[in-house]
């Protein structure tokens, strides 16, 4: 390498591929006999940098040859520290050590305790406590103590702010000074101040003895002021070099200038940074580092190397174009179409993420058709990422997300939340079932058993929440099922502990009974693959930081939004053994990858680029004035990965019309692909090729019309019993009674079911029975209230609701039955059940009360929650019970019972529109100046009428048990997708109704 003056500085163009050129350049500039390659070390950004570079040589050798010694500087952004070429054991100059990210988050959140109080809750302040310790990073990331803080010119842009930014403000410094203060007693300093401090000690040791082999640093972008004065360093050493990735050298020198300070202030003492700077410009973060090392663009030069091309040449220079800031691109418009033609470039808009997934797999599908054909798909949405893997599936092509997964949605750390839930919300059903049902969970050969039991305990637990806790659920086991009460004994045990932890539990404590249970349900299995160890590494870190700092005391419930947010913070990647052509790489991983065929997906406002997130503790001001970039400067970060992208031979931009959520915006980076290009080349570029046939891949002829269901059975299986409300589905909706008694299903309740107007109704009726079973006195009905609600104690519904209503109306009820005993009328019954026989059918009924009357005759009172049956269903025959029950009674049917009855009501417990108070009593018969109704002689003759045609049709005749016989009556609706309604009912013709 020719000497010169001045630091030696090289960019890689974008559309040259950054590994593969600076391997061809590389190789014969470092490379002499006695293994001159092997004696370069090679400073990269990151670990998968490395990894890719390594790639490279071996694309370049063919054959065997000796690496250079490869460090990194470490990417924060991914979590990785230095290497040790610059972090070596034992070094001679004594640094202290670094303190722990999470000892720092837990007792950040203790010092906000200690100086905000005990009122605010501790997810709020561990909350804070991270957001304190992110801010503090920037700062130190960027050189700047905290004490900076208190500088006259920056307390005078505090001053000028909003009230909570200074209350934000000085909350930050007084924390900050408190863990300071305990740095100082425990010897550590912050992991950036160490990191820095490293770099700013190899720069002094190379400046003044540089090493006898040469240092070169390639594809770092960090701006870090420490990191930058390193790479002045290594650009000045004798065989020293720095090579930047994707710096355009072709950009005029007015846009340069346009993107603003970058770094370097106006005046001495200045903000470095400009309210104007074009932040979002994909190579500003390349000035601000040209700027911290004190390297003007002049002076670096194009790494040269003939042949290594990976994109046309001409790219290069539309990407610069594409990319230029607001004012300049104004020249669009005066661009010959050869400077802003993207050769190789397809853009592809999707309906919807579903069909973007399949047109990306069918793209990724058709390019391992070639061989040797490398395909990468670069997105920032990792739920467009796993859409892509599982359709590729289809294929069995196995696709691994080098991006990762967060820990808190892997099996194993589903495993845990799962049980921090179960603790939080006192075993209620729905975490319990998924943790019992969870993969994980006694694998082995008794897994068979226990996942029939964990059915049957599904089945049990369906409809409203027990009682918090094991034991309620064991009672309500050992009353219904108890062949699994035993089963359920064994679980418990190992639950118990977890449960019986105490509010003022610390956070330790928890763990460690989270860590039994999970151990005791899953055994060792739970820490075998990544997941488990990335979980216990996470594990152990959370439990000694815990006992270092002595953070917040924590409830049952704090726990789960803890344990997720620190877990939604941890990547866990996928081991080797994917598709070795098949790359799908978050932004971060994509830095300096290879592939034939990139994929850029998920382009629109909001995923990529990012929404800036917003500052919340110190106000942007502040941070411009102290030289910390702001939100916006990610956004050009993200436009520098996209700018690295579009060099690759072939580049599809894919975005979706519309999210999960609704209709989304493409990516402002898209939109100015698509102004640059004009209307005509945009047509040109385009790709509907790829999402006509994720369309077609899955279109299935129009599957024939299903017709209305009218099942015929035999008629063994006609002759049937019949109650009293099961008449009124027979009419209304034949198919529905089919259904329930010929086939004998039920509908499942929901798995924690918020109480049903069905469970409201069978409490009053429970409460009604007991309370006149217990003599009828008012001054007792409240103590049958209570004990029934208890078993809706875990939802709070009702007693916000449901009890002042029930209440009222109950009241109203007992009230009413005083007064009618007052008047003669005399209670003989409640809940009564009765049957007789008409025509070898068995017809059944319960009637909520029988009255005898002063006349002799008898009352049949039905309670109603709600409102009762109009007289129109009534005398449609559509609501038979009340006339059913009256048969029974005629008959003989209810026992004892005997007498005619001439008096039917329903006792509502709804509020009366009238009165405005709760309770009414309605009847069916057309009594006094009634204008609707049955006539009190016609009611009982009718509904036998009713009855009689029922069985004719359906129970001893061969009518079909035709579905939604009646569609406007839609009481019956049990069955409607049993019965696939929305089929066929709106395709009726007309007249099929009848």
């Amino acid at each position: 390498m020719p000497d010169r003056a001045g630091p030696d500085v090289y960019a890689i163009a974008a559309h040259r591929g950054f590994a593969d050129a600076l391997v061809a350049g590389l190789v014969p500039r470092y490379a002499a006999p006695d293994l001159g390659l092997a004696r370069l070390t090679l400073l990269l950004p990151s670990q998968r940098a490395a990894r890719t570079v390594t790639e490279a040589f071996i694309r370049h050798s063919g054959e065997g040859l000796l690496l250079p010694r490869m460090a990194v500087v470490g990417d924060l952004d991914l979590d990785e520290t230095l290497g040790a070429l610059l972090d070596p054991l034992g070094a001679g100059e004594d640094l202290p050590p670094a303190a722990d990210p999470t000892r720092r988050w837990l007792r950040l959140a203790a010092i906000l305790r200690d100086l905000r109080g005990p009122d605010l809750p501790a997810p709020a302040l561990l909350r804070q406590g991270y957001d304190i310790g992110r801010t503090l990073d920037r700062l130190l990331v960027e050189g700047i103590e905290p004490a900076a803080l208190l500088d006259p010119d920056v307390v005078a842009v505090v001053g000028d702010q909003a009230a909570h930014w200074q209350e934000a403000t000085r909350m930050f410094l007084t924390a900050v000074a408190h863990w300071r203060a305990d740095l100082g007693v425990r010897g550590e300093i912050d992991a950036p101040e160490r990191r820095n401090r490293l770099f700013d000690r190899a720069a002094r040791r190379w400046r003044a003895a540089p090493p006898a082999t040469p240092i070169v640093a390639a594809g770092v972008t960090s701006a870090s002021p420490a990191l930058a004065r390193l790479l002045r360093v290594i650009a000045e050493m004798p065989r020293g070099a720095v090579i930047l990735p994707d710096l355009d050298l072709a950009l005029d020198d007015e846009v340069w200038d346009a993107l603003g300070q970058a770094g370097m202030p106006e005046e001495p003492g200045g903000a470095p940074f400009g309210a104007h700077d074009a932040v979002t410009h994909p190579q500003y973060h390349l000035k601000l580092l040209l700027g911290r090392m004190g390297v003007a663009r002049a002076e670096v030069r194009p790494w040269h190397r003939a042949g290594i091309t990976a994109a046309p040449p001409a790219r290069s220079r539309a990407i610069s174009n594409l990319f230029l800031p607001p004012a300049a691109s104004a020249s669009w418009v005066n661009l010959p179409e050869d400077q802003r033609r993207l050769a190789g470039v397809r853009l592809m808009e999707s309906a919807d993420p579903g069909e973007q997934a399949q047109a990306i797999a069918l793209l990724i599908r058709e390019a391992l058709e070639q061989p040797e054909r490398r395909v990468a798909l670069v997105t920032p949405d990792r739920g467009l990422a796993g859409r892509v893997v599982a359709h590729l599936q289809r294929w069995d092509i196995a696709a691994d997300d080098t991006a990762g997964r967060p820990l808190s949605q892997t099996a194993a750390g589903r495993v845990l939340l799962l049980l921090a839930e179960l603790a939080a919300e006192g075993a209620a059903p729905v975490p319990l079932l998924a943790l019992l049902g969870h993969p994980l969970v006694m694998r082995g050969a008794g897994r068979a058993d226990w996942l029939d039991n964990v059915r049957r305990l599904d089945r049990a637990l369906r409809g409203p929440r027990p009682t918090p806790g094991v034991d309620a659920i064991g009672v309500l086991l050992a009353d219904r099922h108890a062949d699994l009460h035993e089963w359920w004994r064994s679980v418990a045990r190992l639950l118990a502990p977890l449960l019986e932890l105490p509010d003022g539990a610390d956070l330790d404590m928890r763990l460690d009974a989270l860590v039994c249970a999970a151990g005791a349900l899953c055994g060792d299995g739970l820490w075998d693959v990544a997941d488990g160890r990335a979980l216990a590494a996470f594990i152990e870190d959370l439990r000694g930081a815990a006992l270092a700092s002595a953070p917040p005391p924590l409830t049952a419930r704090d726990l789960p939004p803890i344990l997720r947010e620190a877990m939604d913070r941890i990547a866990v990647r996928p081991p080797w053994g994917g598709h070795p052509r098949i790359a799908i790489y978050g932004l971060l991983e994509a830095r300096m990858s290879r592939a034939d065929l990139v994929i850029c997906a998920g382009l629109h406002e909001g995923s990529w680029p990012a929404a800036p997130a917003p500052e919340p503790l110190l106000p942007p001001a502040l941070l411009r004035r102290l030289g910390v970039p702001g939100a916006d400067f990610r956004i050009g970060l993200s436009a520098h990965d996209l700018a690295g992208a579009l060099g690759a031979p072939e580049v599809v931009l894919s975005w979706a019309r519309r999210d999960e959520a609704g209709p989304v915006i493409p990516s402002r980076f898209v939109l100015r692909v698509e102004a640059m290009l004009g209307a005509e080349l945009a047509r040109r570029h385009g790709d509907e090729r790829a999402g006509f046939l994720a369309r077609a891949i899955d279109r299935a002829k129009p599957a024939p019309a299903y017709p209305r269901p009218h099942p015929m059975p035999a008629p063994s299986q006609r002759r049937v019993a019949i109650s009293a409300t099961q008449l009124d589905r027979l009419r209304g909706d034949p198919y529905q009674f089919y259904a329930a008694k010929i086939l004998r299903l039920s509908r499942l309740d929901p798995v924690d079911a918020e109480p049903s107007a069905a469970e409201k109704g069978t409490a009053a009726h429970k409460v009604l029975e007991r309370w006149q079973q217990d003599g009828g006195h008012i001054e007792r009905l409240d103590r049958f209230v209570d004990a029934e609600l208890a078993h809706f104690a875990a939802h709070p519904l009702v007693a916000a609701l449901w009890r002042p209503r029930l209440e009222a109306g109950l009241r109203w009820v007992a009230k009413r039955i005083v007064t009618a005993r007052e008047e003669g009328r005399l209670v003989l019954a409640t809940e009564a059940a009765g049957a007789i026989d008409v025509r070898g059918v068995t017809i059944t009924g319960v009637a909520d009360r029988i009255d005898r009357t002063a006349d002799g005759g008898l009352a049949i009172v039905d309670y109603k929650t709600g409102a009762p049956p109009s007289a129109r269903q009534v005398e449609q025959g559509f609501a038979l019970q009340l006339g059913t029950l009256g048969l029974i009674a005629r008959a003989g049917g209810f026992g004892t019972i005997v007498g005619a009855p001439d008096t039917f009501e329903y006792w509502s417990l709804a509020r009366d529109a009238r009165r405005g108070d709760f309770g009414y009593v309605t009847s069916p018969l057309k009594t006094g100046a009634k204008r609707s109704g049955i006539a009190p002689a016609d009611f009982l003759p009718e509904s036998e009428r009713y009855l009689h045609d029922a069985l004719d049709r359906w129970i001893l005749g061969d009518a079909p048990f035709t579905a939604r016989l009646n569609p406007d009556l839609n009481d019956f609706n049990d069955f409607d997708q049993l019965m696939r309604l929305d089929e066929w009912l709106f395709n009726l013709l007309p007249g099929d109704a009848a």
